[in-house]
């Protein structure tokens, strides 16, 4: 009988054990912060970019960035392909042709996850 009830605590606790890492797993997800200011000059090439982590984990190795541009009122969108420089940030360069209101969406996938955080910007 002890030695069923030993191996009945041995499987619980390799259990909860499975069940922690799975928890701590969970708690780590893709954030995205845009590093781009608000405001820019026309005609004039700029830096795009945004920070990548993972929980604590700055991302070196995410599958795709882009950058999705597109000025307020209009339809056409452009996409620019982002580069990692290192620490888990990806830039693009980019120049603005206009004066005017843009959206600025960096696309990111990593880690099994997307995250689009989006930014306007003013270009004068």
């Amino acid at each position: 009988m002890k030695k069923w009830l030993l191996l009945f605590s041995f499987i619980l606790l390799f259990v909860a054990g499975c069940a922690n890492k799975a928890e701590e797993e969970e708690l780590a997800y893709l954030d995205v912060k845009m590093a781009v200011e608000e405001k820019l000059p026309a005609n004039q090439e700029v830096e795009l970019a945004c920070l990548v982590t993972y929980g604590d984990e700055k991302v070196t190795d995410a599958s795709e960035v882009k950058f999705e541009v597109w000025k307020h009122g209009t339809e056409d969108r452009q996409m620019i392909e982002g580069k990692h420089v290192g620490d888990g940030k990806y830039v693009a360069r980019y120049t603005f042709a206009a004066k005017g209101t843009y959206s600025v969406v960096a696309h990111v996938t990593a880690k099994n996850m997307h995250n689009m955080p989006k930014i306007d910007v003013v270009v004068e």
